[in-house]
C-alpha cells in the first residue's frame, strides 16, 4: 500500500515507513509606505512552500536501503518531482533539499536495525518533460 509517492520512489508501509508529514506554506507580500497608516500589504503571489516526510526503515526485516540511494541521487540531480499522496492527489513538483538518516541499534557490519529517515523538499514549477524524462532514466 503505497502512502506517498515522490518521483520513483513510493512511500508504503514497509520497507520505507512514512511516520509524519509536515507541509508549510506562505504567501508573498510587498509593503507599500504610507503616512500616518499602518502600511497597506500588496499580495505578489504564492510564497515559498516547504514538505518534509519522516519515515522509518527496518533494513534486516523489509529491505529499503535502495530507497535511500534513490533518494540521495534525486537530491543530487537537482530536477524536481512529482510528489503524490497515497489517495492519488498530486501535491506538486518538489525539489529534494535534504535526506537526513538517523541510525540505531548497529548490526555487526554497521548497518542500523533501525533507521530514522527524514526528507525536506521545496515547491518548483514543474521541469521540462525532456529533463524529466533524462533525469528518470538516470535515477533507474
Amino acid at each position: 500500500m503505497t502512502l506517498m509517492a515522490f518521483g520513483p520512489v513510493a512511500f508504503e508501509v514497509y520497507p520505507l515507513n512514512p511516520q509524519t508529514t509536515d507541509r508549510a506554506t506562505e504567501a508573498g507580500f510587498v509593503e507599500k509606505q504610507v503616512i500616518g497608516r499602518r502600511p497597506p500589504l500588496e499580495f505578489v503571489g504564492d510564497g515559498p512552500e516547504e514538505f518534509n516526510i519522516s519515515a522509518r526503515l527496518f533494513p534486516a526485516k523489509f529491505g529499503g536501503m535502495s530507497s535511500l540511494a534513490v533518494l540521495d541521487a534525486i537530491r543530487a540531480s537537482g530536477v524536481p518531482h512529482i510528489l503524490i499522496r497515497g489517495d492519488g492527489v498530486p501535491l506538486g513538483w518538489f525539489c529534494l533539499v535534504q535526506v537526513r538518516e538517523k541510525s540505531t541499534y548497529l548490526d555487526p557490519a554497521g548497518v542500523g536495525q533501525i533507521i530514522d529517515v527524514d526528507v525536506s523538499m521545496k515547491r518548483a514549477d514543474a521541469p521540462g518533460a525532456q529533463g524529466y524524462v533524462a533525469a528518470l532514466m538516470r535515477l533507474l
